[in-house]
């Protein structure tokens, strides 16, 4: 927090504008550090946090606070690959290593779940039920009984939702569920931004008799997306990378949610 320049004394309106360039520029930081940057107390900074989560600006974490990041768009499923690559590649074997021989999988589309698909390897007896047609391109062999799901093509997202795909997985019980998201906050839960494939996600943790595991990388941590597709109740595990913040991990872990650090 190097270069902020604090004026002597200051009002609430100009701490609060304060904060968030923190926020900003931090993405998550501790009552104290916010404290010592703006030369007030922490029981002033803990005041200040409870006004801006209340507008819906940031969302408080066991002693800090992390700013909410609206993503306002989908990028190309070409442009998500490139992110991440290393991460993605890692939790992908991390959560391929939970499927169990004999298990029924949901798989949702994404860059990290395509991962997953592509690590599950020597496990007899399972069935994975998809949205993501990427796991069929570049002359990819599965190595267990994979069911594409019948659709409406997305481009963009590489995947097939609609009446057709929600007919399929309504007749479909699944052991384990793994799901990428595009925001995951402990405020608005599990988000992504197109409401067609948010509601496929739904039908899929629905009909999930067993385990529903959320994988994502890091970055996604503290963002907000458009659609609603779990409140993290409805979660029972995160595999993520070492960059996620071990207050963010703890916070999860308060929620009985196991979290797989991927390495």
């Amino acid at each position: 927090m190097d270069g902020l320049q604090v004026p002597p004394s200051l009002i609430p309106a100009q701490r609060h504008e304060l904060l968030l360039k923190v926020l900003a520029a931090q993405r998550i930081a501790s009552c104290a550090a916010l404290a010592e940057a703006l030369n007030v107390s922490e029981s002033t900074i803990r005041r200040d946090l409870e006004i801006l989560e209340k507008q819906g600006l940031i969302e408080r974490t066991r002693g800090g606070a992390i700013l909410n990041e609206r993503i306002r768009y989908e990028a190309e499923y070409v442009q998500r690959a490139q992110r991440m690559i290393e991460e993605k590649r890692l939790i992908g074997r991390a959560a391929a290593a939970l499927v169990e021989p004999g298990d029924v999988v949901f798989a949702n589309s994404g860059t990290t779940t395509e991962q997953v698909l592509r690590h599950i390897r020597g496990v007899p007896n399972v069935t994975v039920f998809t949205n993501n047609t990427s796991v069929i391109s570049d002359g990819y062999d599965a190595d267990y009984e994979l069911v594409l799901l019948g659709g409406s093509y997305l481009p963009l997202s590489k995947a097939v939702v609609g009446p057709l795909t929600s007919s399929n997985l309504s007749q479909v019980y699944a052991t384990k569920t793994f799901i990428g998201v595009e925001g995951i906050s402990l405020r608005y839960g599990c988000t992504v931004s197109t409401f067609p494939e948010a509601e496929i996600i739904r039908i899929m943790i629905e009909h999930t008799q067993g385990p529903v595991i959320i994988v994502t990388d890091h970055t996604k941590w503290g963002a907000v997306s458009n659609h609603l597709i779990a409140r993290l109740e409805q979660v029972d595990k995160v595999v993520t990378d070492r960059g996620l913040d071990a207050n963010a991990r703890m916070a999860l872990i308060s929620r009985s949610i196991e979290v797989i650090i991927a390495s």
